[in-house]
């Protein structure tokens, strides 16, 4: 499974030494539930297999390692997280993890457009000062 892979490389889940720290945007419906979430060293929620919120964390995480940008309507992807040649290669499978990761993150974007336009441009400027992003790969015809 691709994101199984993030349970053992947490590598988004901490903040090596000498790095700002990083505060977790959080939509609007779940500010009552998390309050805030600072990233110093690791996150709090962060077990040793992987997120100890599982299919509930802030959407911001569930994101990872896309990012939306809400001024070009893309989503773009970090660099750095070793997922990246496997969820590349399974864009073009419509059944693959990486394809439903991206079509749900789609489709609640779609929502917050909607709802919670300020998550969205507060969220992409978040990650675009902790991350370094590539676009994603157009799909092969």
């Amino acid at each position: 499974m691709l994101f199984d892979h993030c349970a053992v490389c947490q590598s988004c889940c901490r903040i090596d030494p000498g790095y700002p720290s990083l505060e977790i945007t959080l939509t609007a419906n779940e500010e009552d539930k998390f309050q805030s979430i600072c990233i110093e060293n690791r996150c709090p929620h962060l077990g040793p297999n992987g997120c100890r919120e599982g299919n509930n964390k802030p959407f911001g995480c569930f994101l990872y390692p896309l990012s939306f940008d809400p001024l070009t309507n893309s989503f773009m992807f970090d660099s750095e997280c070793p997922l990246k040649p496997t969820y590349f290669a399974q864009l073009d499978d419509p059944t693959s993890e990486a394809s439903a990761h991206l079509k749900m993150a789609r489709k609640q974007i779609t929502e917050l457009k909607k709802s919670d336009q300020a998550f969205l441009l507060k969220n992409h400027s978040v990650d675009i000062t902790h991350f370094d992003f590539v676009t994603l790969p157009k799909k092969k015809r």
